[in-house]
């Protein structure tokens, strides 16, 4: 079977005066369908830097990657954008929601990107608000939840599309112990249902939650492919 994500060569500078600066150097990667891969090192390593061309958020690296079967470095950007709509799904530390938009309407707007009839964006809302137990939150705006029921929704948003790649940007960072704990068993659960999960972290206990971890040091990856 392809793998979801093979990347070889792949290397991320920016110029400086007198020479360049070096964010990721020579990474070779193979990541299978149905991984979860936790990503750390120091910061200044590498890590969003990696998340962000995995994300297709960033376009000037050099080398080549290849995603759901995709040349990646060969697309333009159109191409790319409608990739990344239809195979990626984002979770940021900081939530991300819409301050003028309530829960349901957050969960909405992925779906409303796409050519799907509104009863079934509508039922699609329905179905992920029941399983993340936040029907009671659906008419409430950001600002009326906890920090750990804006993430829960954050999350939410992101696999409501059902994405092939779920990209987790520090997931925890912004919450209370028990708040990330919560959302590190939904991302394991999401996984052993099939979800594909790359999460940047810095903590030894959400990276345990992976299936294998990878390790940047000055934009080297350490860990083996």
């Amino acid at each position: 079977m392809e793998p979801l994500i093979k990347l070889h060569g792949v290397e991320r500078s920016y110029p400086l005066a007198g020479g360049r600066s070096w964010v990721l150097r020579n990474i070779d990667l193979v990541i299978d369908e149905g991984e979860f891969v936790s990503v750390m090192g120091p910061s200044g390593s590498g890590k969003t830097s990696l998340l962000n061309v995995l994300g297709l958020l960033d376009a000037g690296f050099q080398g080549e990657y290849h995603l759901a079967g995709q040349a990646v470095h060969l697309l333009n950007g159109k191409q790319r954008q409608l990739l990344q709509r239809d195979a990626i799904g984002f979770i940021f530390q900081h939530y991300h929601l819409l301050d003028d938009l309530t829960v349901a309407e957050n969960l909405d707007l992925p779906l409303s990107y796409r050519n799907i009839k509104s009863g079934e964006r509508k039922a699609l809302v329905g179905d992920i608000l029941d399983r993340f137990q936040i029907v009671g939150k659906k008419d409430l705006f950001p600002r009326q939840l906890s920090g750990g029921q804006q993430q829960l929704v954050a999350v939410a948003r992101a696999v409501i599309t059902r994405p092939k790649l779920l990209l987790a940007d520090e997931p925890t960072g912004a919450l209370h112990s028990s708040h990330g704990t919560m959302i590190m068993e939904l991302l394991a659960e999401l996984n052993r249902e099939g979800a594909t999960i790359v999460q940047v972290t810095h903590s030894l206990a959400n990276a345990g939650y992976g299936s294998r971890t990878l390790q940047l040091r000055d934009g080297w990856l350490q860990a083996s492919p």
